[in-house]
Formats: structure tokens, C-alpha cells, sequence
């Protein structure tokens, strides 16, 4: 069993705490981040991660701020996938450089197969 290393930037602790136990019992190793500031505070920290799930709309440090901020740094970087509400994800995807997205509410299959694409697994 492989552990990958996925972080979810989620504000919806709902959300955060399910994908979590979804990447979780796939042997993931999710680390999570309630906004994005908290998030970079991980990667400025020496944390590196195989994917990132980043959520658009959040308090502190939204999504396209930590995008900005992550795409700044030296590399090497995560694929970014974005998961958001939001009618036009494919566009917010597009605004950050993003790798993919995923609409919410999402399929539990939907997430885990763009998750094992993006790490490799698939």
C-alpha cells in the first residue's frame, strides 16, 4: 500500500473531515488545511505534498491567493486540483493553473479516480 501525500484545502469542516476518511481508508495520507493560509503555512514549512484539493472560496486566504502564492515558490509542485461549488469550476481551474477540478456536491467515485490520476495510481 502506497501513501501518497494529499493535501485538502477545505473551510467546510464537513467537507474537509469526509474527504479526508474517503482518501484515508484508500491509503492516502491527507493532511488538511481549513483555508489557505494554513495550507501555506505547510508548504513554506517544508511540507510537500503529491496533490493538492483546493477549495475557491474560503476565509483568511481564499484559493487563488494560495495559488498565487504556490506557484511563486521554487518547486517542485503538486498537481492543484480544485473543488468548488462554484457553476464554472472548469474556469476557476483555468485561473489558477490548475491540474483539474471537480464540481461539489461530487460523486465519491468521481473524487477518488481524479485523486489516483493525479498521484499516479491510475
Amino acid at each position: 500500500m502506497s501513501f501518497e501525500r494529499v493535501l485538502v484545502v477545505e473551510d467546510e469542516p464537513e467537507i474537509r473531515d469526509f474527504v479526508e476518511v474517503l482518501l484515508g481508508s484508500e491509503g492516502y495520507h491527507v493532511i488538511t488545511a481549513s483555508n489557505g493560509a494554513v495550507a501555506l503555512e505547510r508548504v513554506l514549512g517544508g511540507e510537500t505534498f503529491d496533490l493538492v484539493l483546493l477549495d475557491m472560496r474560503m476565509p483568511v486566504m481564499d484559493g487563488w491567493t494560495f495559488a498565487q502564492a504556490y506557484h511563486e515558490r521554487p518547486g517542485p509542485h503538486a498537481p492543484i486540483v480544485v473543488l468548488t461549488a462554484a457553476r464554472d469550476a472548469e474556469a476557476r481551474a483555468v485561473q489558477i493553473r490548475a491540474d483539474g477540478y471537480l464540481g461539489k456536491p461530487f460523486d465519491m467515485d468521481d473524487l477518488l479516480r481524479l485523486v489516483a490520476h493525479h498521484t499516479g495510481r491510475a
